[in-house]
């Protein structure tokens, strides 16, 4: 199907600490990519200007063939990439509902001179986002809390939630930043099914940053894995866990059983 997403030879220093290191990675359009490392690898960093929050010092980043390299995160938006984040970041004071109808860009309702003059098409505007968002809880079987106040939700709700906020457009592409942190393994299967079910029956392609390697395991296909600053290989998760070079980056060289069983907890220490 071709890349969605292309980094290329991507750099990003702070003083002269190279966080990224002359990075190159495509993104096949459909896939559930997964991005691993040990901690302090750039993983997050290379997030971060995929996403538009730092700017590369050097390299191109390409968003389904166009050079993107530099825009800020609204710009991105616009273009169908969406990121979540490790800490949700709902509007706590607002209803479920109304958070998901926050998400749409370019409402008439935003502007003044419009609810005065256009009354009606506000209207019909705010009825076609929130038959919109209705749909969202639907799908992802949240209607129970609509009206609950985000800021009420439990961790694994509110991550729902912000899965629910990238169906609110036409994403083209969803960055899963460390989505299983915090959730519990009921919640979390639920919202695995989730993105399994937005990938297959909707087309999302996903890049996802995550230290569960069960889940890894179960959504990601191929597994990126970061050293360094760099990418030190690719491929399934089954032959990632008995690479010789991912056992030394992530443990210093312990035996290879006991390794590969740890790669397998990490997300539990």
């Amino acid at each position: 199907m071709g890349s969605i997403i292309d980094v290329r030879s991507v750099t990003k220093r702070f003083g002269g600490f190279h966080a990224v290191d002359d990075c190159t990675l495509s993104i096949e359009k459909g896939s559930i990519t997964g991005l691993i490392g040990p901690n302090g690898a750039g993983k997050t960093t290379l997030f971060n200007m995929v996403a538009g929050t730092y700017v590369p010092t050097s390299g191109q980043i390409l968003l389904d063939g166009e050079d993107v390299t530099g825009l800020p995160a609204h710009e991105l938006f616009n273009r169908g990439l969406l990121r979540t984040f490790q800490i949700a970041h709902e509007f706590s004071h607002m209803t479920v509902t109304e958070n998901l109808m926050m998400v749409p860009a370019g409402q008439s309702g935003e502007n003044l001179a419009s609810v005065w003059l256009r009354p009606a098409r506000v209207t019909q505007e705010e009825a076609e986002v929130r038959k919109k968002a209705e749909e969202v809880l639907d799908f992802l079987k949240i209607t129970h809390v609509k009206n609950e106040l985000a800021g009420n939700l439990s961790g694994g709700q509110k991550k729902l939630l912000e899965l629910g906020r990238t169906m609110m457009v036409d994403a083209k592409v969803v960055l899963l930043d460390e989505i299983a942190a915090g959730v519990n393994r009921t919640l979390l299967n639920d919202l695995v099914s989730n993105i399994e079910r937005l990938n297959q029956e909707l087309g999302y392609t996903f890049f996802v940053i995550e230290h569960d390697m069960d889940m890894i395991a179960r959504l990601c296909d191929p597994v990126i894995v970061m050293a360094a600053g760099s990418v030190m290989t690719e491929g399934h998760i089954e032959d990632i866990q008995k690479n010789e070079a991912v056992i030394e980056a992530y443990f210093g060289g312990s035996p290879t059983g006991e390794a590969t069983t740890e790669l397998h907890k990490e997300a539990e220490q």
